[in-house]
């Protein structure tokens, strides 16, 4: 059998990293429902592995020691990501669909936990197959899949996989019809219906674009990169310590957490005194290039057989969960996001980023602007929510789960 040192494991993580990436473009069923390259990459080491388990070979072994750093990385890059003043550009409405996001996790961990002890199953099964896969999607569940492993949850990283990308595949399939259904069932006016009434043609999408940074060519752009580094480890440092003394208050966190804290803080205080000169766009390249690294390594050392037998209640928490969602955006988000146009445009990119990621949001987005027309206040609210504010109090809700089911 070979075995394979941490960056030895790192490698091979990078060149199935790239594996994905290039099937991800010649298979465009992968592309429509926004999978994650690094989640292809790693799940073809991962099915390899399966294949081979049935002949009792085992052909490699990871050192996955690495993979740690790299998530606490990534969630570091999150906290630096946020930022009160990003609660500014959107006013009222950004701080409404995050907390409407925040509750339905709450909501997400209760249902599963409810159908999990139906089940028979250990109550954190539930919080697994709730807001830790749904609302934070693979990346989160892998993360917190340790925790609820040493909890007693049998499998706990295959399942977050499961769930995750399950999850995925439903928020890309009920997101656009869901909004479509709104917007023809109330008949919502939408800038080509307007466009049509005046005997105009319809206008391009106006979708908001951050403007660009001025650099004084490579150096500064490499110094950037440098600082956003540096920092990013120190958070990680000082963040060690902290998540070291709330551990021995008998506090049962994810090894983030204190990180996290501290480039939320670093970065409200750059914000308002300007100290650091921070570059967020440096900051989200090292924090997205951490989180691929993770995903694949963490994926390439899964056990899928873990899953025999837990099909079933996979997929009724996941039914239960999807109609939940659907609820929650047929009524109480289309009337506080104004019962409009744009209001059932966030609504699609809300099942998008609450069911599945980010990219589920931006994705069944955009077909919908493709159809009806521009929906610019969607794009500004949605994706800043649902690319990291709901990360943030997400840790927070399940944190707060692990505690009091432990």
């Amino acid at each position: 059998m070979l075995t394979l040192d941490p960056i030895q494991t790192l490698a091979c993580g990078g060149v199935f990293l790239i594996a994905g990436y290039a099937i991800r473009g010649r298979v465009p069923l992968l592309s429509r429902f926004s999978i994650p390259a690094p989640v292809i990459g790693g799940l073809l080491v991962a099915l390899a592995l399966l294949a081979c388990r049935q002949w009792n070979v085992t052909p490699v072994r990871f050192d996955t020691a690495l993979k740690q750093p790299l998530m606490i990385a990534f969630f570091t890059a999150i906290g630096f990501n946020a930022s009160t003043s990003l609660l500014k550009v959107g006013g009222r409405q950004i701080v409404l669909l995050l907390g409407l996001a925040t509750g339905l996790a709450v909501v997400q961990n209760v249902v599963g936990i409810a159908l999990a002890t139906a089940f028979g199953l250990p109550p954190l099964f539930g919080v697994i197959t709730g807001s830790v896969t749904l609302a934070g999607g693979p990346a989160t569940g892998l993360a917190f899949a340790p925790l609820f492993t040493a909890a007693g949850v049998q499998g706990a990283p295959s399942v977050a996989l499961a769930n995750a990308m399950a999850g995925i595949v439903f928020a890309s399939v009920i997101g656009a019809p869901l909004a479509t259904m709104l917007i023809e069932r109330l008949k919502l006016r939408t800038p080509r219906s307007l466009d049509m009434a005046d005997g105009a043609q319809a206008s391009p999408q106006a979708v908001p674009v951050p403007a660009a940074t001025s650099v004084d060519g490579a150096e500064a752009q490499a110094y950037a990169g440098l600082k956003s580094f540096v920092f990013i480890l120190l958070a990680m440092g000082i963040g060690a310590w902290i998540s070291g003394g709330l551990g021995a208050l008998g506090l049962t966190l994810p090894s983030y957490i204190g990180a996290m804290l501290v480039g939320a803080l670093i970065r409200n205080l750059d914000d308002h005194l300007g100290w650091f000169g921070l570059s967020p766009r440096s900051i989200d390249i090292i924090g997205n290039a951490a989180l691929s690294l993770f995903l694949v390594v963490a994926l390439m050392d899964l056990h899928l057989w873990d899953l025999a037998g837990l099909a079933m209640p996979l997929l009724v928490i996941l039914g239960v969960q999807s109609i939940v969602v659907m609820a929650v955006c047929c009524w109480p988000l289309l009337r506080l996001m104004g019962r409009d146009y744009d209001a059932a445009v966030m609504a699609s990119g809300f099942v998008g980023f609450m069911l599945g990621t980010t990219a589920n949001a931006v994705a069944v987005m955009s077909s919908l602007t493709e159809r009806f027309g521009p929906a610019p206040r969607a794009f500004l609210v949605a994706p800043i929510v649902g690319a990291f504010l709901i990360d943030f109090t997400n840790a927070i809700v399940i944190t707060v789960f692990i505690n009091v089911w432990k």
